[in-house]
């Protein structure tokens, strides 16, 4: 089991590396929570219950035992019904998402339609992919990306980036039985919230590469420039860029997050492209 301080700066890598996915994701992964009115809810069903266990406490009053009346119908059996368990406020899957993460949503649906609509035209001409692109992770999230063996030290952490890609070869990619797209540098920059005072802020350049064969991405690599970030976590992200430099260890990721962007992702708004051209 890796020690937390390594997974940490390992977590910062994959958010710094995933500007790709960032227009892909449609769904903000948080863990499902109770609303207010449903945690008031299930104060007041505790309340109920606990009047109904006082009057179940108290003392029975006294009878006197009488003699049954002549001809009087039998008794009724007056067996106890059990009270129902509490079971807590209510609690939904569905993400309540933030008035600032359903812009950040909308901004990514719209550069990932630009994207599909040229990976399902395979259009060569025309304007470049060019997209402000920001997501917001929140703190469940990112404990849960860490395996749930640690818990997010922070609060939650904004990332963005601008995503520049090439029309041309992105189509080509497409067409051709073997090609290679080769993104020029680009800045990521997350900043990392504590709830008290500046976040912090953590910064790197990459210029990723992926070949393709047969339209499908076969290998790539991230190709890390220069990394910035606080003291206590700068020579691990600082080693942990280096390594990947060196050894490609999250090529196969990027593999991954291409290759569902380009088939799962694209088929999800096929009916929202422009130019209507669907294989």
């Amino acid at each position: 089991m890796r020690h937390a301080s390594a997974w940490l700066p390992l977590t910062i890598i994959v958010l710094l590396a995933a500007p790709f996915a960032w227009a892909a994701d449609e769904t903000d992964e948080t863990a499902p929570s109770a609303s207010e009115d449903t945690a008031e809810t299930g104060a007041a069903a505790e309340t109920e219950s606990s009047d109904a266990d006082a009057s179940t406490d108290a003392p029975e009053p006294e009878t006197t035992d009488a003699a049954p009346e002549e001809n009087a119908p039998p008794e009724e059996d007056e067996t106890a019904i059990p009270d129902a368990p509490v079971l807590g406020p209510q609690i939904s899957s569905k993400i309540e998402l933030t008035p600032e993460e359903k812009a950040e949503k909308e901004a990514r649906k719209a550069c990932k339609i630009e994207i599909c609509d040229i990976i399902a035209t395979r259009e060569p001409m025309g304007e470049d992919i060019a997209c402000d692109i920001k997501k917001t992770w929140r703190a469940e999230s990112l404990t849960k990306m860490l395996g749930d063996q640690f818990s997010w030290p922070w609060g939650k952490a904004v990332c963005q980036s601008k995503l520049n890609l090439s029309r041309a070869d992105l189509a080509g990619a497409m067409l051709e039985s073997n090609a290679t797209i080769k993104m020029e540098k680009f800045a990521v920059s997350c900043e990392l919230h504590t709830g008290e005072g500046e976040p912090y802020v953590v910064e790197a350049e990459l210029s990723p590469e992926v070949s393709f064969k047969g339209g499908r991405a076969v290998s790539a690599s991230i190709n890390w420039g220069d990394v910035s970030a606080p003291l206590m976590i700068y020579p691990i992200l600082y080693a942990g860029t280096g390594l990947d430099n060196r050894s490609n260890l999250l090529g196969s990721e990027v593999v991954e997050m291409v290759n569902e962007f380009t088939q799962k992702k694209c088929a999800e708004v096929k009916d929202e492209l422009p130019g209507r051209r669907v294989n």
